[in-house]
């Protein structure tokens, strides 16, 4: 995790001479710092550093009271308002507007870790820089009228599905060459568009007893681990959306290339700690998310799905192209997972009412739907980040590159390579 700090000092002064006298140089470093002080009272909070080590070694040993930290965080929010960039570069204002909201996000988290709890639609508008909509069980309800015609038989939409669904679960034992299959699918397609740097890798991991599904733990050096939870089972559409998500042109990409274009080309050392709880989350996990359909333009899953993981997996294909309208639906419901995080974070329904809503709207079988719940009370109203964010990257990335998929592969570079904000994806 701290294997390119001497790299980063020796090209950062080389590249860039005139840094020194950037206020902003003086601020981010700041910055960093207070991420990694916030991470020694908030576990989940740092989630990727390779910064200067001696950094990370203050942090620990200073220990600063989370009082101290907030003091120091208003300080910073007010140094930032005269470090006006000190030029007209693209960039150079989206790093000035970034490292604000960055800063903003940092002291509402501060503000929960003391006690305070805000409502779930103002806590997401502060941590993230954005608000999902609110969406009530009608639309859930039209949704799963057009599926109930997708499964015909008995019993309840959600018993059908989950009935159908289990058909189409990946062997244990044929796991990992499924989900091999699928990153190098990923990565041959992501690299025919993205020009990645000769040295990024990363090595894959199962693992059990997580909140989450999948998680990237970028490592800094363009190298990542990727952890898989086989707590339950993983779905043959779940070998792509992870080796996506989780890889290419998903979490790998966006912070390989975060690292290669702002830490080491412009020593924007800022870059080299990501906050969890912070903006930069909904436009990572958004692009993670609509890098599927960057990867598997069209039809382009579907076929490849049916002709080569189904094989691999050991799963009947002549059904492939139903599962995929299935699944298309459920998709169409991934708001509900918002609304139930909602609910119970405000207090209005409990955890058992939250998981039933999961059950009956977001169509998880009971244990999926107790396992998200965990999620909830890890990670709260981060879960806009998913639906939302993947929303607002593609309106970004459509809207900008237009029907040219050339063109949109640029505009799609362009954003996992700079500091733009999830308010800035509705600028026209």
């Amino acid at each position: 995790m701290l294997l390119l700090a001497g790299f980063i000092y020796a090209c950062s002064s080389e590249s860039r001479p005139e840094g020194a006298a950037d206020p902003m140089n003086r601020i981010a470093e700041s910055y960093v710092r207070l991420v990694l002080a916030i991470g020694r009272h908030d576990p989940d909070y740092v989630d990727a550093y390779y910064g200067p080590p001696e950094w990370r070694q203050a942090a620990e040993s200073d220990s600063l009271p989370l009082d101290s930290i907030g003091a120091r965080v208003r300080a910073l929010q007010a140094d930032l308002v005269t470090a006006l960039p000190q030029s007209a570069d693209t960039l150079a204002v989206l790093r000035h507007e970034y490292l604000g909201k960055q800063l903003r996000a940092m002291d509402a988290r501060l503000a929960f870790l003391a006690g305070k709890k805000f409502p779930f639609g103002e806590e997401s508008s502060l941590l993230y820089d954005a608000v999902a909509p609110t969406l009530g069980e009608a639309h859930f309800k039209e949704v799963l009228a057009r599926l109930e015609r997708e499964l015909p038989g008995t019993g309840p939409v959600p018993t059908r599905f989950e009935a159908y669904r289990t058909r189409f679960a990946i062997p244990r034992e044929r796991l990992d060459t499924v989900f091999r299959a699928a990153v190098a699918e990923c990565r041959a397609r992501t690299v025919r568009h993205l020009q990645l740097p000769a040295e990024e890798s990363f090595t894959v991991e199962y693992v059990t007893d997580k909140p989450w599904s999948g998680y990237n733990w970028y490592k800094g050096g363009y190298r990542s681990v990727i952890q898989v939870n086989t707590d339950l089972p993983i779905f043959i559409d779940r070998a792509v959306d992870l080796a996506c998500h989780e890889g290419y042109p998903g979490h790998h990409v966006y912070n390989a290339l975060l690292e290669q274009h702002l830490v080491r080309e412009r020593g924007w050392l800022e870059f080299s700690v990501y906050p969890l709880f912070s903006p930069q989350s909904l436009i990572a996990e958004g692009s993670a998310n609509y890098g599927i359909a960057m990867a598997f333009p069209g039809d382009e899953r579907v076929a490849y799905e049916r002709d080569r993981l189904f094989p691999l997996a050991g799963l009947d294909r002549s059904d492939a192209e139903k599962y995929y309208r299935v699944m298309a639906l459920q998709k169409e419901l991934a708001y509900a997972g918002n609304e139930a995080a909602r609910g119970y974070l405000n207090g209005e329904i409990d955890a058992a009412a939250a998981a039933d809503w999961l059950t009956r709207y977001a169509l998880m079988e009971p244990a999926r739907a107790r396992q998200r719940i965990r999620f909830f009370d890890t990670y709260r109203s981060y879960v806009i980040n998913y639906n939302l964010g993947e929303d607002l990257v593609r309106e970004y990335v459509e809207r900008h590159g237009g029907r040219d998929p050339a063109r949109r592969w640029e505009v799609f570079a362009g954003l996992l390579s700079s500091p733009r904000l999830p308010s800035g994806l509705r600028e026209r």
